[in-house]
């Protein structure tokens, strides 16, 4: 079964990543006025990790230091982060960025708790730097690492502040889903396959194991942080809902008694707040103008004892539609149920031009005026079998910032338009196939339309469940 679903989920994008990349083991090239020290620590498991300290050249002592966590991508190295890494030293902190680990992490499995276990390992290593305030050391982390950054800081006193960039309050199912279906909405796609074909596929590829940490609950790690927090957002965020999220985040942080929290939005910026010139779908390398100064001064603030209550300021995120709960499968609607009833569809509707050919090498004449419709079904069946599954797939496939339905025909792809047809011109064919059933009188053909018509007649219902059959 997990073979099946994971040619389907082979890149469900916001959990995925670049391709492995070994440590680079050697120091990142950088301005004059900053420098760089390699170090190693031991991360989760005891896996060994390398990275980069990169502080001012001429950095005074009892300086803060931030630790950065990468989002989703195995083996990310250290300079995805480079840009963010020098712009923080700048603020006359010590930046420890690290390569990512890729053992005991891919697209299918990986353990938030043990990404987080890697962040303590690399705040310990920055807080006996030289020149580091060990009092005065934080976490920083994006999108995913917005999910591992607060479960570290709940596990310890020795994280001082949390900073979180396109951090996400929603489970990473919920959030995975919302981002494709947000990216079809603004391809001008509405309808069953952004409201019922889209959320169904993903529920199902968790049911299989195949979605790391679907139901991870941000909120209830929130309740236990007792740092400082700064969150950011770009308002162009196309991966994190930026309208829902943050109300939710203060929630959960206030819950658990904590209102030291800072939320800034940043006009034209993305998802890592970086500037985007078309709202979000390409990033450029410039981070949000003032980004960087509002962490430092922040960061001064924070590790002094001043961090600013419940303050929330920047303009107005674009979200245009709420997202939605995605609720794991009931039995009935399983992995192991779905991919039972797609095996057997296909046996029934493969075996009817099977048993034709057998039929024709021993020479029985079929019943002519019956095939028709029957081959209709039979036809009709796999493609939609094939096509719609496929298609779906490559619709979750494409769609981390904006989904690629291709073209567009009121309101819905003229893919699925396409698949839609078929599945109710099959539903009608299997009607008018039973209805002829009991006029047929060979005995084998029976037994063929047989299995055939029940092959259709669990279609019908199958396809409602996709939404093949709805608007």
């Amino acid at each position: 079964m997990k073979r099946l679903l994971a040619a389907v989920a082979a890149a469900s994008l916001l959990l995925a990543g670049p391709a492995p990349a070994a440590a680079t083991g050697a120091s990142p090239a950088l301005p004059g006025d900053l420098s760089s020290t390699e170090v190693s620590f031991r991360g989760g498991g005891n896996l060994l990790l390398h990275g980069s300290v990169i502080s001012p050249a001429r950095a005074e002592g009892g300086r803060p230091g931030v630790v950065l966590v990468h989002g989703a991508g195995t083996g990310t190295p250290r300079e995805k982060l480079l840009g963010e890494a020098v712009a923080f030293a700048r603020q006359g902190m010590s930046v420890l960025v690290y390569d990512k680990r890729s053992e005991g992490y891919s697209l299918f499995d990986r353990s938030y708790g043990q990404l987080a276990d890697d962040a303590l390992g690399a705040v310990e290593t920055l807080r006996r730097h030289s020149g580091v305030d060990p009092a005065k050391v934080g976490l920083w982390g994006l999108s995913e690492g917005g999910w591992v950054a607060p479960i570290a800081a709940s596990r310890t006193e020795h994280v001082s502040f949390v900073i979180v960039v396109g951090a996400n309050s929603l489970g990473p199912l919920r959030q995975q889903a919302w981002a494709v279906a947000a990216g079809l909405r603004k391809a001008g796609v509405r309808g069953s396959l952004v409201d019922r074909a889209e959320p169904t596929l993903y529920r199902v590829i968790a049911d299989g194991g195949l979605f790391p940490e679907p139901y991870h609950d941000a909120v209830a790690v929130l309740a236990r942080v007792r740092q400082p927090v700064l969150g950011i957002w770009g308002v162009h965020d196309l991966l994190t809902p930026p309208r829902e999220t943050p109300p939710i985040f203060a929630a959960a942080l206030e819950r658990g008694g904590n209102r030291r929290y800072t939320f800034r939005y940043f006009a034209g910026a993305d998802h890592a707040a970086h500037l985007t010139p078309d709202g979000g779908v390409t990033r450029l390398p410039e981070l949000a103008p003032g980004y960087p100064e509002l962490v430092g001064t922040w960061v001064g603030r924070a590790t002094s004892g001043r961090a600013p209550v419940a303050q929330v300021s920047g303009p107005a995120p674009v979200q245009a539609d709420d997202s939605a709960d995605v609720p794991p499968t009931g039995w009935w609607e399983s992995a192991g149920v779905h991919l039972g009833v797609w095996l057997l569809l296909v046996l029934a509707f493969g075996a009817y031009p099977v048993l034709a050919v057998v039929r024709r090498l021993r020479r029985v004449r079929a019943e002519g005026a019956r095939v028709g419709a029957a081959g209709l079904v039979s036809a009709g069946g796999l493609t939609v079998l094939l096509g719609g599954l496929g298609y779906v797939g490559y619709v979750i496939m494409t769609g981390a910032k904006l989904a690629a339905p291709g073209p567009v025909l009121a309101g819905r792809p003229v893919v699925w338009l396409a698949l839609q047809a078929v599945a109710l011109a099959t539903v009608a064919a299997t009607a008018l196939t039973a209805a002829r059933w009991r006029r047929v009188a060979a005995p084998g053909e029976r037994v063929r339309l047989g299995l055939l018509i029940a092959g259709g007649a669990v279609f019908t219902p199958w396809a409602l469940y996709w939404g093949l059959l709805l608007p």
